[in-house]
């Protein structure tokens, strides 16, 4: 099994480590009622998804 050479220090070891960082979700829209929600999901209140009913909303029984 390989073995490394030299200890890798601290300061190089986090450097690898400061892309692992969460992003902000993208946020778009609601084309019908203006709402803005995460990107590619289904608007729960409305049950619309890109303008389109897909499904009851919660504000339906």
């Amino acid at each position: 099994m390989a073995h490394p050479k030299r200890k890798t220090s601290k300061t190089r070891r986090d450097k690898g480590r400061t892309h692992h960082k969460l992003g902000s979700k993208p946020m778009v829209a609601d084309p019908v009622t203006g709402d803005v929600g995460i990107y590619h999901r289904v608007n729960l209140e409305t049950g619309m998804y890109k303008g389109v009913k897909v499904m009851k909303g919660k504000n339906e029984e």
